[in-house]
């Protein structure tokens, strides 16, 4: 079963690994790595909501979503974005900056250092985003309760997380002016695209959470309508109509996948340069967490058994935390990036292990109830 599931996302992987060596020695291949486990990493959490969505779904839009909608979302984000960011904060074409990336290294390192500012206060506000309105809301299942639980609290302050963000991107704008003044100033404007950056960050965010709210909206109204239409149906013996409405609440459900699996490889794409910058690597690292990302959705459907592992999605948001602040911090420092890839590592690792012991914990004190006190008062 789990061969069979996974057995593309495998020779992927191989196949990435050994273009890697093949294309920057082992050194490369390390890089390729991190950022492979990294994405499988941020991937869990996808993987259940996709799953959790897709089991409505009838059997056609089930495939559509894991043939069509994988390769728009997933690959056409992880694989062509990244190309995307580069053209645009380089001001390339996107054909050029390929070009470059593949004969001129060296000029492409160049022009993407100079870009590094903008691309990281961009990502590390889209990401810290993401973190901020994870922590901030209240959950029945804690991974780090003493933490979590304050947190939830200070989470029922009207848009809290987007003033925090607005105060952290403000103080980096203002060290990085200070840090290039200090340096005979001829970098003193880069405070400003930093400020202009991670305000576009943040208002990408607010846009692709604002078209997830609508799509799902949308989505509560077509299978209330098609309820009704069904209890209607089947008093009227006409089963026809029922069918048409389930058809468009697919439709909506198809949508709103595509909008959340858009947004999910996003902070995937933004946190893959915090590892690197080579095209690359990049592409080959992406495009093996692509895989697992369809791998992990199928199994999910066909099993659920991640769904046992609650703190994984807890752990997927720290580490995606941890990325933005490696983000911003690389406005100013340089930190390695074996560092960066392995924060995100040990982070997911951690709440795995914690999962892992909470479920034995579980099964130790048997019985439905020692479950649902468990689900409500966990934490480490």
């Amino acid at each position: 079963m789990v061969l069979k599931t996974f057995g593309w996302s495998f020779a992927v992987t191989a196949l990435g690994l050994v273009a890697a060596i093949f294309y920057g020695g082992w050194a490369a291949f390390g890089v390729v790595a991190i950022l492979s486990i990294l994405e499988i990493s941020l991937s869990f959490d996808n993987a259940v909501v996709n799953a959790g969505i897709l089991k409505k779904m009838n059997a056609f839009w089930q495939k559509i979503f894991l043939t069509i909608g994988i390769l728009i979302a997933v690959f056409g984000m992880r694989l062509v974005f990244p190309v995307v960011i580069v053209a645009v904060s380089a001001s390339l074409g996107p054909i050029e900056a390929v070009d470059l990336a593949l004969t001129d290294k060296d000029r492409y390192q160049e022009l993407v250092t100079d870009a590094h500012p903008s691309i990281a206060a961009f990502g590390g506000m889209f990401l810290l985003m993401i973190f901020l309105d994870f922590i901030f809301e209240d959950r029945d299942i804690k991974w780090l309760g003493w933490l979590e639980r304050p947190l939830a609290k200070l989470g029922k302050v009207d848009m809290l997380s987007v003033c925090i963000a607005l105060i952290v991107l403000l103080i980096s704008a203002i060290t990085f002016g200070a840090h290039a003044h200090q340096h005979g100033g001829t970098h003193a404007d880069k405070a400003e695209t930093v400020l202009l950056s991670g305000i576009a960050g943040l208002i990408t965010y607010l846009v692709v959470g604002g078209l997830s709210g609508f799509f799902e909206d949308k989505l509560e109204e077509e299978e209330e309508r098609e309820h009704e239409a069904e209890e209607a149906a089947e008093r009227a013996g006409k089963p026809k109509s029922a069918v048409k409405l389930a058809g468009k609440a697919a439709f909506f459900m198809f949508l709103y996948l595509e909008v959340l699996d858009a947004s999910f490889s996003f902070d995937g794409v933004i946190g893959a340069f915090a590892i690197t910058n080579d095209i690359v690597l990049m592409a080959l690292g992406l495009g093996i967490g692509a895989m697992y990302v369809r791998s992990l959705t199928v199994y999910l459907v066909r099993e659920g058994t991640l769904d046992d592992y609650v703190y994984l999605e807890h752990g997927a948001h720290y580490a995606i935390g941890a990325l933005a602040i490696v983000l911003l911090v690389t406005i100013q420092y340089e930190i390695n990036e074996f560092i960066t890839g392995m924060i995100g590592v040990v982070l997911i690792g951690a709440s795995f292990w914690s999962s892992v012991r909470r479920n034995k914990r579980l099964a130790a004190a048997g019985g439905d109830g020692g479950k649902e006190k468990a689900e409500v008062s966990s934490g480490v």
